[in-house]
Formats: structure tokens, sequence, C-alpha cells
């Protein structure tokens, strides 16, 4: 049979959800389309997705867009196969696991409890009593310097502000530019692009000199960079420079783009069903986390694992808003998708969002409800109906760092502020990740403690 058609080209600035939803409706789960001139089937649905998830390597390869694999470079995790993926991906997951990720808590919060004592003394707005800003310009700052601490033990200071915002403006330059013509000629999205990634790369380069010459950890850690440098030297994969800057750069995307898409979304959320927040509030309160004592205190892996209900207030904030839409295939060979034929060659997307959208596993799917995560899903059913991470044998190597980074923001969040959206629900767009077209102006107030 053949498949659907619709001529389309790679739009990065979307009004996401009515446009798919469009789609779907009219071309359904499965259907061609074209990215840069080249055929390419968009997917959607959980036995769909199952289907191409389960098949990289028999059925499919991972190949992103040849821009975003010239500027992210080939030895990134993303741009590699087979073995080399696979003993890479188990080299960076020691970096998250659960001992690591206990020694990031406290800088995580003190990032962010800093940062919201500085949005609280924001200039106000018409009604002048403060903390009026616009939110989603602030909070990649924040995702930024807390993945360069992280990830790359890069500690920035006031003395280094200028140099932040300067790695900041690179970063989001190459972000702008990954998905764009393979022309690097002057002026050019890819020109731009590998201009930015330069800046970044001789940060980093820096940073890697540094370590080499056995310079100590400033926060009584070691960042994911020094394992990664550590592990491949002792497992004999001695990484060249460019490899350890490109699988840095990756590092940074993961943790600071798509976190700072995800914590927007859950200001907006929050700020549109203050029910939701107070619920939040109630289970810091029956933990001994909204006292002003408590919050002197850090945080602590086994506190963070009890707050099951913001758990799921995270999680249902993944699933309604995912920060990446989908994921970039390629057909290895012929092969049939419920019922179509799928041409060895042909490129093949899997949505991520449209999946959350139709899965049968989840009822009243456009209401935020984070009660429906508070009782598990039978593990078969719920594998691929809940994919913000991906699945298979490419799901997120940072995904457990991005759960904890986000639950710790809504629990500082929770405790210090409320807030205000300023021109209501914002309309969502995707470039490459989602984020709210007006930058959120959002007003914020101290939280008075009252539940």
């Amino acid at each position: 049979m053949g498949l659907p058609f619709f001529g389309e080209t790679l739009q990065l600035v979307l009004q996401r959800r009515k446009f798919l939803q469009m789609k779907r409706r009219k071309y359904g789960f499965v259907y061609k389309t074209h990215l840069f001139g080249k055929p390419t089937v968009r997917v959607m649905g959980v036995e769909n997705v199952r289907h191409i998830l389960l098949g990289e390597h028999r059925l499919v390869a991972v190949q992103w867009p040849a821009s975003v694999r010239t500027i992210l470079g080939a030895g990134c995790l993303s741009n590699l196969h087979d073995a080399q993926h696979k003993h890479r991906k188990k080299v960076i997951m020691r970096a998250f696991s659960r001992e690591a990720l206990e020694h990031y808590i406290p800088p995580i919060q003190e990032e962010v409890s800093a940062c919201l004592q500085q949005w609280l003394l924001a200039p106000g707005g018409p009604n002048g009593t403060g903390g009026c800003l616009l939110v989603y310009p602030e909070v990649k700052r924040l995702m930024f310097r807390i993945s360069m601490r992280i990830l790359l033990g890069f500690r920035p200071s006031q003395a280094h502000a200028q140099s932040e915002q300067c790695l900041v403006e690179a970063f989001e330059e190459m972000i702008r530019n990954l998905f764009s013509l393979p022309l690097d000629v002057p002026f050019c999205g890819l020109y731009k692009g590998l201009r930015a990634r330069g800046i970044i790369h001789a940060k980093i380069e820096e940073n890697i000199r540094a370590k080499l010459a056995g310079k100590e950890p400033t926060d009584g850690y070691k960042d994911v960079l020094q394992l990664l440098m550590e592990h491949t030297q002792g497992d004999g994969e001695q990484l060249s420079m460019q490899e350890l800057k490109e699988s840095a750069t990756e590092l940074l995307f993961g943790g600071h783009e798509t976190t700072a898409s995800a914590a927007t979304s859950l200001i907006i959320f929050l700020g549109l069903h203050h029910e939701v927040l107070q619920k939040v509030r109630k289970e810091l309160q029956e933990k001994g986390l909204l006292s002003k004592q408590s919050q002197e205190k850090h945080l602590e892996m086994e506190i963070l694992e009890q707050l099951k209900y913001t758990g799921c207030v995270v999680k249902e904030t993944l699933r309604l808003s995912p920060p990446i839409p989908g994921g970039f295939r390629v057909a290895l060979k012929t092969f049939e998708l419920n019922g179509y034929q799928i041409p060895k060659g042909w490129n093949v997307i899997y949505s991520i969002s449209d999946t959350h959208e139709v899965a049968e596993l989840f009822t009243d799917k456009d209401e935020f409800n984070p009660d429906r995560f508070m009782s598990p899903f039978p593990e078969d059913v719920s594998r691929f109906s809940f994919i913000p991470f991906g699945g298979g044998l490419r799901s997120c190597v940072g995904k457990e760092f991005a759960k904890l980074l986000l639950k710790i923001f809504t629990v500082e969040l929770a405790r210090n502020c409320d807030w205000q959206l300023l021109n209501g629900p914002p309309t969502m767009k995707t470039g490459p990740t989602v984020y709210p077209e007006d930058n959120l102006p959002t007003k914020f107030t101290s939280f008075n403690g009252q539940v």
C-alpha cells in the first residue's frame, strides 16, 4: 500500500498542537512528507513507535539531518552506532548513577534558589510590586549555569558574568542553526552554527586542559566530563580532544535546552492550575519542607524520592509538553509498518508529542492531571505510551538527571514563589525545543507560607 502524501518543508516554528492535530486527522498515524528535499515518513501511535524504537540497528538507525550531524560532530553519542554507541552510552551512564546524582543535588539547589531570589527582586510591572520578568530567557540562563557546573565543572561567578553571557549567546546561536541547509558559506545557518560552536569548543577545551593538568574539582565532586575522561582512559578508549569537545557540547544541549523547555512548561502549568500547586505544597508540608528552617538545609535524595505527587507533576508536564517533539531515523531496509511500505533510505521521524496525545492509556488527554500518574501503569502498556525521553537503545542517557533537576526546581519554586502569567496561556512553538512564543512575561511574588 502506498503512503498518503503531504508536501511539507521542515518548520522550526510551529503552532504545535493545532498543526499536528490537523495533520493527524487528515493523514492518519503514518504519512509521507519531505524533510530538506528527502522523502520522510512521520510515525505516531504506541504500536507504530514501538516498532520503530525496537527496530534500532535492524530496521532503522539514528540519522539526524546533515546540519545537526555537522554541528554536533561525528564524535558525539547521537552520531555513534552499534558497539561504539553501546560502549560510550555505558560510560556516560556511570556519571548519572544514583551515587553521582546525590552529589549533584546541593549545587542544583543552590543555583535554583539563588535564581528565584533574583526573580523576586526583579523590577516591578505596571502595579509596581516587583518580580516581573520574561521567564523563558531567564530559565535558559539558569539551566545553562547548572549544566556548565554539573556537566563540565565550570562554575561561573560574578567576575565571569560577561564570559557566561557570551557562552549563552553562542549556545543559543548554535541551537538556532542546528536545523539548517547544509551550506557552509558565510551568513548561512550552518556557517553561523559552526562559528558559534567554535566559541563553545574553545571554552570546553580550556576546561579539559585544566582537568588534564590535575586541577581539583571546586565543588567536591567529579563532574560528568571528568568522569567521562577517566572512564574512557581506564577502558582503553582514549578520546581525542575533538571527541571530548563534541561529547561535552552534546551533553550541554541535552542538559540545558531540554530542561529549560520543561521547567518553563512547569511554570506555565502550575501557574494555570493553582490547585495543583497547592497539592505540591501540601506534600512539601507533610515532609517538613515548607518551614523556613527546612529551606536552609540541603535537599537529600531520600526525601526527594518520597515526593511522589511532585514527581507526578513533572511527568504530567512532560506528557503534555515534551521538550523534544520527536526523533530522527533512517530506514536500513524496506519494511512494512501498519500496512504501509517504508522504502530503504527514507527518513523516519517518530513523534513523541502525537504519541502522547493518541495513547489510549490516558483519559481526558488535554487535562493537566498529575494524579493520573499516582497509580503505576502496567509496564507493558505504558512503555511506549509515555516517551518524553525516547525509548529503546537510544533513550536519553541523562533522563534521571533531568527528572531530578526538574523535581528540585519544582520544590524550590513552590516553596518560594507565587506567580501570575501576565499574558495568560501562551502559544507554544518549536525551534527545536518547545517554548512559549511570548517568552512568558510573569510576575513573581514571595510565597507567604500558607497552604
